[in-house]
């Protein structure tokens, strides 16, 4: 290539890029507008004066929107009915849930292979005294016996009576308490780590001042350890108010081991129990981190570990009172950019660079990440498709309109369409007269192809041959009935799939009434036992379960509609199952990644419209439906194992017949 060549390629980048630049500033000028004249509104005085009128006319529209989702006035008795089952259900998880006599005597009495020590540390500053007095007894009350305490206690002088209260309990605890009187207040990172230099425990336990252990935790985290040879434990947990466990307030009921959702949120949090050999020399906690050492400290000692175990049970109890973490995040503000900085650091380690950490919507420290796309790999973008010419049209112009990415090509694989609409749909998509005869045509430009696939529909071999004639490094899967939102849509999946550790990444879809139509699969949800979407018909603005719709995470798999996968992925696994021929296609695909050790991905950042069933119509009836429970049985066949053992991203105490993480109830 010479040197005028170099120049024209540059000049054509150049202008791509003035291009692209123009686009989105045109955007931000729109944004702009609109929110000016969203302003003029609001500072209206006769807006201002109409504001009772509006809450009411909201609450009615909320109202029926509510008896329309839940099937009008029977189905809103069916979710009160099952609303009221659920706060029945609620009451398992606090004292109810700890052991009879009969069975802290059994469990008490039980000898492991290993009956490890678990040093459990508490940093203590300024307690309140029935709060230690009960952290205390929560301890004592451990049904597993070789446990012991660490306290080390950077109290003033006005909060001496800590010291008495350790102390006497440290003398009735057969030297299993051990407590120390630091000279200085040095903060919960270099408290804590006095704790450690006290500890003597081959299993180290991280427990707040004020919060309380439900007696069987340790119990069941040394189960774990001997059985699964755990080194890194955790459990699930709610907060609670007015000293009473039963009392309730935000349960959180945890994934098992999810690496994208601990990056964006420290969702493991409490009970933390590890082997300390994770900590392989280096500090427990870092003072550079205090406000958030505790999601520092998860970070890399999970990247140590070899066995995450999640008990999925409640047994740690958060105490809600003002000043406290689980109360209120802002008073504790230092611990939003301490969080950043911990996150940001996890990532440098693992060889990432130029990402960006922002905050939610959702919560100050759960944080949306932006990574580094490194260079401009070509996506192809394959499209099933017979007739449905409008459908069809309204995906490709979104596409070629709103997308900020260019290096991609659209495949539109055919499927025995008749009308000449869609045939001259084709034509002037590629520049010239479509010829069904031919099994792959090019645009013009390039940037089109159609592929003619002959043969009854089957969705997963009509995406194969549309892989199959793929030029991309990576394939996006999208449906005729799709509608791009975001323009960066494809950076948005783009920066996950080009990860080494993932495999497929989903977007969110939503109805055209904007509540959610996927986010996410979870295998065994639903009525056939097979897979299901979450967060399902929830509205566009919701936070979702404990904020999981505003950060990427792990799912078992995602949905085919939207998916973005290396091409050499999809070939080693040898593309779409084509025994599903219509349904379960992508969730078996998902699942054969996860064979291979890889992540799948849903991301709420890239957003599109799905028009579900535009172009085949529901499958509950007729010989659809007869299909469907074919292809339901092969797959729960084929997945047995998998099925039976839970999907790991939701949690055993859901419900797998609602989408919305309500409680299992009976």
């Amino acid at each position: 290539m010479g040197e005028t060549d170099y120049r024209e390629a540059y000049e054509q980048e150049h202008l791509k890029c003035a291009d692209l630049a123009g686009r989105i500033a045109d955007l931000e000028a729109k944004n702009e507008e609109l929110e000016w004249k969203l302003n003029r509104i609001k500072n209206n005085p006769l807006w201002k004066a109409s504001k009772p009128g509006r809450d009411v006319l909201h609450w009615v529209i909320r109202q029926r929107d509510r008896l329309r989702n839940c099937g009008g006035p029977r189905g809103v008795l069916s979710k009160v009915a099952y609303k009221k089952r659920e706060r029945e259900a609620m009451k398992q998880f606090g004292t109810e849930s700890f052991p009879t006599p009969e069975q802290a005597a059994a469990e008490s009495s039980a000898v492991f292979p290993r009956m490890v020590k678990i040093s459990i540390l508490v940093p203590l500053w300024n307690n309140e005294r029935e709060f230690q007095i009960e952290m205390m007894d929560s301890v004592m009350k451990q049904t597993y016996r070789n446990w012991e305490l660490c306290l080390a206690d950077g109290s003033d002088e006005a909060h001496s009576y800590l010291g008495d209260i350790c102390r006497e309990y440290a003398a009735k605890s057969e030297g299993r308490i051990v407590y120390k009187h630091l000279e200085k207040n040095d903060g919960i990172a270099g408290n804590t780590n006095a704790c450690l230099q006290m500890a003597t425990g081959e299993y180290i336990g991280l427990l707040d001042q004020d919060d309380l252990l439900h007696p069987s935790v340790l119990y069941e985290y040394v189960k774990a350890i001997n059985e699964q040879n755990a080194d890194y434990l955790y459990c699930d947990e709610t907060t609670f108010r007015s000293g009473d466990i039963n009392r309730m307030l935000t349960m959180h009921f945890k994934p098992d081991y999810a690496p994208d959702n601990l990056c964006a949120n420290n969702y493991i949090c409490h009970f933390s129990v590890f082997s300390r050999k994770l900590l392989d020399g280096n500090e427990l906690f870092r003072k550079k981190f205090d406000g958030s050492q505790d999601h520092d400290m998860i970070l890399r000692l999970t990247d140590n570990a070899e066995k995450i175990v999640h008990v999925p049970r409640l047994m740690y109890y958060w105490r809600s009172h003002p000043g406290s973490t689980a109360s209120n995040i802002e008073a504790k503000p230092y611990a939003i950019e301490a969080a950043k900085g911990a996150v940001a650091e996890h990532l440098r380690k693992h060889g990432y660079e130029h990402f960006k950490i922002e905050s939610t919507r959702a919560f100050e420290t759960i944080f949306r990440i932006r990574y580094q796309i490194i260079g401009t790999p070509k996506i192809s973008i394959v499209i099933a498709n017979k007739e449905h010419a409008e459908d069809l049209r309204r995906c490709v112009n979104s596409i070629l309109e709103k997308s900020t990415y260019d290096n991609f090509e659209i495949i539109i694989v055919e499927n025995n369409s008749t009308t000449e609409e869609i045939r001259k749909y084709y034509s002037r998509l590629l520049g010239y007269d479509y010829d069904k005869s031919l099994q792959m045509l090019r645009s013009e430009d390039g940037r089109i192809v159609i592929a003619t696939y002959h043969g009854d529909f089957n969705y997963s071999a009509v995406n194969n041959l549309g892989v199959k004639c793929a030029s991309g490094e990576y394939v996006l899967l999208l449906n005729n009935d799709t509608e791009v939102i975001t323009v960066n849509w494809m950076e948005e999946m783009l920066m996950y799939a080009q990860r080494q550790d993932v495999g497929a990444v989903g977007a969110k879809l939503y109805y055209p009434d904007k509540t959610i139509q996927h986010a996410g699969v979870v295998i065994g949800l639903g009525a056939h036992g097979t897979a299901g979407h979450v967060h399902y018909k929830q509205h566009r603005q919701n936070l979702g379960y404990m904020g999981r719709l505003c950060y990427a995470q792990d799912m078992s798999a995602v949905t085919g509609a939207c998916l973005m996968v290396k091409k050499s992925l999809y070939e080693a696994v040898g593309g779409l199952e084509e025994e599903f021929a219509v349904s379960l296609n992508d969730v078996d695909f998902c699942l054969k990644l996860r064979v291979m050790g890889l992540l799948n991905v849903f991301t709420p950042f890239a957003e599109l419209f799905h028009y579900e069933s535009a172009s085949r119509g529901p499958d509950t009836q007729g010989e659809r439906a007869r299909r469907y429970d074919r292809e339901s049985e092969a797959f729960r066949k084929k997945w047995k194992a998998a099925l039976a053992a839970g999907d790991p991203y939701f949690n055993r105490n859901f419900s797998l017949d609602r989408s919305d993480f309500s409680l299992r109830v009976q």
